[in-house]
Parts: structure tokens; sequence; C-alpha cells
């Protein structure tokens, strides 16, 4: 009797990067280049993309399989984050980009959460492992910055100062655990289009972005004090947002309502960012939310949440 082995598994590797939400965006006015000079404070969340890198033979390329939520909305070619930063990284490394990438989707799309961005970062990380490129974190932070202003956090994690366009980085002590809970719509706004509309109503010539600005939230980070940071949230951004999508005041109206420390805008939006009290809270705002009709899903979670992260 003749027996059969199956073939061995491809070596694969697995990564997990965090979403974010911006606990402060402010934003100058457009400049030559095209961006605008940003200070903002980043604070991970542990709403995770997951992406798988698997060996596949010399020549085959880069290919790209995407499930959970909202999947359907994720490109599956050389335009997603992910692809473009496997490619990215060989091409720094002098190695060629053979690699089958799978996302597991656990941040919202297009909600403001920087989703595609912890994709690209996690598989930096998965491709360098798999490849055994050994960059230092310095090096992908490099590569992640071309990739997008919002890659090297997702790299870095934790809570963080964000300048330039967001890509330049100082790590910001933070004390204890704060509860997030995420009104997202199915329906995405581009950031794009929601600076586009920031210049169109001239929101960045009121004032120049400054660090001073942003004393009382890092004292409240410093204090681990919630009620401090809900009253300390801020995004220039958001009236940019509202202009676009005017029933996202109701969302905000009804988290305050519900005793939220602070409501906002996540990003440049639709997603709404409400701070609570505790998880039990965090619940209660999510249950208003979804009974008011306030929001297509809603997500709850803690912060702040590591950086991108390799796992068995």
């Amino acid at each position: 009797m003749t027996s059969y082995l199956a073939p061995a598994p491809q070596p694969s590797v697995r990564v997990r990067a965090p979403g974010k939400v911006n606990l402060s965006l402010r934003v100058g006015p457009v400049q030559e280049d095209g961006y605008h000079p940003l200070v903002t404070i980043f604070q991970a969340v542990a709403l995770y993309e997951e992406v798988t890198a698997t060996q596949v033979p010399v020549g085959a390329g880069v290919s790209l399989t995407v499930d959970g939520p909202q999947a359907e909305q994720v490109p599956l070619d050389e335009t997603n984050l992910a692809w473009r930063a496997a490619e990215a990284l060989a091409r720094f490394a002098g190695v060629e980009p053979d690699v089958a990438l799978h996302v597991t989707k656990g941040v919202p799309v297009a909600g403001g959460m920087a989703g595609g961005s912890a994709d690209a970062a996690a598989a930096l990380v998965a491709c360098d492992a798999l490849w055994d490129t050994g960059l230092p974190r310095t090096d992908l932070a490099g590569i992640a910055a071309e990739l997008g202003s919002d890659v090297p956090f997702a790299l870095l994690g934790h809570t963080a100062v964000g300048t330039g366009r967001g890509h330049l980085l100082t790590p910001a002590m933070t004390r204890g655990e704060f509860h997030w809970v995420f009104a997202v719509r199915e329906d995405g706004l581009s950031t794009p289009a929601v600076f586009r509309r920031f210049d169109q109503l001239s929101l960045g010539e009121e004032h120049d972005v400054a660090l001073a600005e942003e004393t009382p939230l890092m004292h409240a980070l410093r204090a681990g004090d919630p009620h401090a940071l809900g009253a300390a949230l801020h995004n220039d951004l958001e009236p940019a947002a509202l202009s676009l999508r005017p029933e996202l005041e109701r969302t905000l109206a009804l988290a305050r309502e519900g005793g939220a420390l602070g409501a906002v805008v996540s990003g440049s939006g639709p997603t709404v960012a409400a701070l609570a009290r505790s998880r039990q809270h965090a619940l209660a705002i999510a249950a208003t939310w979804t009974a008011e009709g306030a929001a297509d899903t809603v997500w709850c979670t803690t912060a702040p949440a590591h950086g991108a992260r390799q796992f068995s």
C-alpha cells in the first residue's frame, strides 16, 4: 500500500498593526508641495489589521486576498497599500517582491482610522521577517513615510505626536487605559475630498499649527485623566467633514447626550469617536447609536495599543 505525505506548508509570517484615533488634529494652510502642515496626537486603538505573508515561488510576484468586515471595499491590486509596502521593501532591500499577502480586516474601511496604513505597516514587518532582510525599525519607518503619512504611526503604536505631514513622530507619555466607542458609516469619506473642502472653507487660514496648543491634552495623557482628555479632543477637519456629511452632527450630539467625556470626528471621518468612562459606558453609547440609527456599525475598544507586531 502506497502512502502519500502532504506537502509541507509554505513558510508564513503573521503581523498585527493597530488602527488609530486622532486625539487632536491641527491643520495649516496647503503648501506649495500640495501638503498641509499638521500637528496631531495619535493614539493606537486595540482594533487590528492582520497581515499574513506567505512564501511563493521565485518570480510569482505579489498577490493579495482580503477577508473580514467591508473586505469587498478593499482593492486587490497594486493600488493597495499592503501590496505597495511589499514592493517598496523589496526595492529597498534588493530582493525580489515574491509574496502572497492575506489581510484580515479589523479596522473600518475609509473611516479615518488608518486601516490601510495599518495594512502597510503590518506588511512591512511581515515581509521583512519572511524575506529575512533584517532591516532596523528606522529603515522600515523611512519606507513607511514614503507610503503614507499614517503608516509610520501604525509601526510605532501607543501614543505619539506627529508633525510635518504627520509622519515625524515623537512618543508621548501616557498613563492608564482609555475606553473608546466608534460610530462607523458604510459609506466612507475620501481624505482628499475632506482636505479640499477644508481649503474651500479657508479653515487653514485661521491659525498656524503649533504643539503649544496641545498642552492641556498632553497633561491629561500624562495624568491618565479621561475627563480632561475628553475636554481636550480637537479636530480642525471636523467642520469640513460635517459639511460633507451633515448627519454626523446627530451622531456627535447623541454621544454627548449619552454622557461621553468627549466626542469628535476621527481624522477625516466619517467615523465618530467617543471617549467613555468605562467599558460599560462605551457599550451604552454604542447601544444608543444603534437604536437611533446613527451608525451602520459600532466598535468598542481600548487604547493605547501596541504597534505592528509579529505573532505566532
